[in-house]
């Protein structure tokens, strides 16, 4: 039996794309020329892979077996294939998770300082949520990953980065309507049916409903956005009110026209943000290096932000 690399990968975006045509196209080769490929891995396999209709395809429980199996393989080819470029070019590959609520807000600036500390290495990023993060470290597709502390997960080291505090953010009018009669607004003033937070799914979205004490179950939020870019607009355009990271402060203000925050009062509300791997990866100091790095420009886009947006103590500013 001799299957190729080439063939578990057609049948692997056979099975994520569910259509020969649409397979072929992100393999960039002909559709016969995958189908070919399909067809005499199947006759390895010994039986039918995938049940063919018109505009998809099914798999077959040998189909089930055999991608399971793929993934594995093409996974650890992968691996092989970065040792191979590290040794040769002398740099080390590490696979970067990071969630959507920091990864636009602190990549670009990580990554550049990154080649500025010169740390040989070569880093390869993956924007996912929380869950699928955890997913993937743990069964080797990431290295190490970014995102909210405590993560949850079993079997990893967390080394925490810096804290990043939630504001509130509206248009001038919402944020005047809930100030009134309040000599100083706190999270658990806001009614639920004043938020409009990030879809299901976000780990910010359970962060904002925990601080602000309202029930996932409470009749009337608004939790529809797929990104903060999204939700800053509609908030500055007057659709609600939502909880502001302070990382995104700047990039999500210069690009919501209209769009206000103002900080609660002391102490203030926040998330822990840190850098975590597997317990079983073996202790090197390129972690520590990585994670001081991150720290360090996470804590840069934070001292700017209270410049500009006041300070994180909830005290007037002196």
């Amino acid at each position: 039996m001799r299957f190729t690399l080439r063939q578990l990968g057609y049948f692997k975006a056979l099975c994520e794309h569910r259509n020969f045509g649409r397979a072929a196209q992100a393999c960039h080769v002909s559709q016969p020329a995958l189908s070919v490929q399909i067809k005499a891995l199947e006759d390895l396999m010994g039986g039918i892979l995938v049940e063919r209709r018109a505009r998809d395809v099914v798999l077959t429980p040998l189909g089930r077996e055999v991608l399971a199996q793929s993934d594995e393989i093409l996974l650890s080819a992968g691996r092989l294939e970065r040792l191979a470029q590290d040794q040769s070019s002398g740099r080390r590959s590490l696979s970067l998770g990071v969630i959507p609520t920091i990864a636009p807000y602190l990549l670009p600036g990580f990554l550049a300082d990154l080649r500025a500390h010169d740390l040989h290495l070569n880093i390869q990023v993956r924007e996912a949520r929380t869950e699928r993060l955890l997913e993937a470290l743990h069964n080797g597709a990431l290295d190490v990953a970014i995102m909210a502390l405590p993560s949850g997960g079993a079997g990893l080291v967390e080394e925490e980065l810096f804290e990043d505090h939630f504001l509130l953010a509206g248009s001038a009018n919402r944020l005047a309507q809930v100030n009134a009669g309040h000599p100083r607004v706190e999270p658990s003033d806001l009614k639920a049916n004043q938020l409009m937070l990030l879809e299901d799914g976000h780990c910010l979205t359970d962060q904002a409903l925990e601080v602000c004490g309202v029930a996932r179950s409470a009749s009337g939020i608004n939790m529809g956005a797929g990104s903060l870019a999204t939700l800053s607009r509609l908030v500055a355009a007057g659709f609600g009110l939502t909880l502001m990271p302070e990382l995104a402060l700047a990039a999500e203000c210069n690009a919501a026209q209209g769009l206000c925050v103002q900080r609660f009062g002391a102490p203030q509300p926040k998330r822990r943000i840190g850098l975590i791997r597997r317990a079983s990866t073996a202790e090197s100091v390129w972690f520590q290096d990585l994670a001081q790095v991150a720290r360090q420009t996470g804590q840069a886009i934070l001292q700017q932000a209270q410049k500009d947006y006041g300070p994180a103590t909830g005290e007037p500013e002196p």
